[in-house]
């Protein structure tokens, strides 16, 4: 008789538990369908790429500085020895030429960083623009 009386009670209750599978399928569905429908989104970088033309251009020779910081310090403008000072003038001698030539940085694998910063500091300050770095592969060997 016991067992009558609770399913009684169980049926006169009101179920607190709300069944969420079918909102969750539902939602699911729309998530897909808002998916496909969306647009891919296409990335471009527009380059104003040069045309085509039947005429090669002149080759351009400009000509080239060589300034190699050595394991001692010294500082060499195309082989010669040179102070900060006469690195600066000539930086900007170089800058005023038309087409305005190469520098090219070649510190030695062991040369002191002060002394290259100080050389970046200068032309830096000379606002040199064509600037590379040459023998960087002397650096694997280095560490």
């Amino acid at each position: 008789m016991s067992m009558q009386t609770t399913s009684l009670n169980a049926e006169a209750e009101p179920m607190m538990e709300i069944n969420t599978t079918p909102l969750i399928d539902v939602l699911l569905v729309l998530i897909i369908m808002l998916i496909i429908t969306i647009p891919p989104q296409t990335h471009a970088v527009k380059l104003d790429l040069p045309q085509n033309s039947e005429t090669p251009p002149p080759p351009v020779e400009p000509t080239k500085n060589k300034l190699v910081i050595t394991q001692t310090g010294a500082i060499l403008w195309n082989g010669t020895p040179v102070t900060l000072q006469q690195l600066r003038t000539y930086l900007d001698v170089s800058q005023q030429m038309n087409p305005v030539p190469e520098l090219h940085l070649q510190p030695d694998a062991n040369a002191r960083y002060v002394v290259v910063d100080q050389v970046l500091a200068v032309t830096k300050q000379a606002h040199v623009t064509k600037m590379g770095f040459v023998g960087n592969e002397a650096y694997m060997t280095a560490f």
